[in-house]
């Protein structure tokens, strides 16, 4: 791991102690008091870092000097001293370049969730309903907020597509991992002879755009009504409540029946339109700045398999960092700390190790 110079430290709290004087001068515009409280909100846990691993090696420095000293219990407390801190330092010098990587500009956004079945046909729509359950659970473990945009019901009790937003705090770094294929092993409620089928639902999750990220000409928009479709009966709107929008730039279209009013569905309609432009922007930047590089966050690519729900084994598989959980029923109710933490930590990993390319 890349080691941090006493020079980048000193900057850094440096810079830290700039900021907070010219907070406290109280002479700043509001729109300058607020930049650079930002700054300084981002800075201060860096600097807190900074300054640990500073006193550290202030201490190990001191430290080193006892080791000669003539009192031989002066020498034992020293090494003794020593050694802690050679434990604590590494941990330390971790912590402070974790805090100096570049974060990812949407991590504190809320998030479009949207949960497609892939093959298994009844069974996969099944099971996108399961993947809904689990992260509106672990959303509620969260303290975040999940409003169904848009869910298309199958006829077996399923979903043909979900879309949720999820609001909160550090939404989009948490969730961003689920992006991609999962597959679901287990015993259907039809079959008779007791065999295991395999099926799959796909999880797009993008973070979500507001209205200063993704400009929208009226005049790059086709916004069609119509009258809902539903299974029948009540259901039935009786007025063009539907809209259905067409950016034509892009050929990107968007449909939204679930509400009775048109103006509801279309303010949903824009919601979900422009959080996907602002992902297909992001998608571009990051291709264009990655070149042909895959990563395991932010490549775009749905197609590959991230994980496995095992019911007969009750097991859970990410094979992305080949961990396995043998705690199915407790994930599937949303307790799917260990597994995100996990996909956090070896994508921090793996960001360091670039640290030293």
């Amino acid at each position: 791991m890349t080691t941090i110079s006493p020079e980048r430290i000193a900057q850094i709290e440096a810079r830290r102690d700039e900021l907070q004087a010219l907070m406290a001068t109280g002479d700043l515009p509001s729109d300058r008091f607020v930049a650079v409280s930002k700054e300084y909100a981002e800075l201060e846990p860096v600097a807190r870092a900074a300054g640990e691993v500073r006193r550290l090696r202030a201490e190990l420095e001191v430290l080193a000097g006892m080791e000669t000293d003539t009192d031989p219990e002066i020498r034992t407390m020293a090494r003794d001293e020593i050694a802690v801190i050679r434990d604590t330092l590494p941990q330390a010098e971790r912590s402070l370049a974790l805090a100096l990587l570049p974060r990812d500009a949407a991590d504190e956004r809320a998030a479009m969730l949207e949960i497609r079945p892939g093959t298994g046909g009844d069974e996969a729509a099944l099971f996108v309903g399961d993947l809904l359950r689990m992260y509106q659970r672990f959303a509620e473990t969260q303290g975040w907020r999940v409003e169904l945009i848009s869910a298309s019901s199958s006829e077996a009790g399923g979903y043909k597509e979900v879309v949720a937003s999820v609001t909160g705090q550090g939404v989009f770094a948490r969730l961003k991992f689920e992006a991609g294929v999962h597959r679901v092993q287990r015993v259907p409620a039809t079959e008779t002879q007791g065999r295991i089928h395999t099926s799959a639902a796909t999880v797009a999750v993008l973070p979500e755009a507001e209205e200063v990220d993704v400009k929208i000409d009226d005049k790059d928009l086709r916004i069609d009504v119509y009258r809902s479709s539903g299974p029948g009966g009540q259901s039935v709107n009786t007025t063009d409540s539907a809209v259905r929008i067409v950016h034509i730039p892009t050929g990107m279209t968007v449909i939204q029946q679930d509400e009775k009013s048109q103006h509801k569905n279309k303010a949903k309609a824009l919601k979900v339109l422009r959080t996907r432009l602002y992902e297909a922007e992001r998608e571009r930047l990051h291709q264009e700045r990655a070149g042909a590089r895959k990563s395991m966050v932010g490549s775009g690519d749905r197609s590959e398999r991230i994980r496995t729900y095992n019911y007969p084994q009750g097991r859970v598989t990410d094979h992305r960092i080949n961990l396995t959980l043998h705690r199915l029923p407790e994930i599937l109710e949303g307790d799917m700390s260990d597994l995100i933490g996990a996909l956090i930590a070896q994508d921090e990993a793996e960001r360091l190790a670039t640290l030293d390319d």
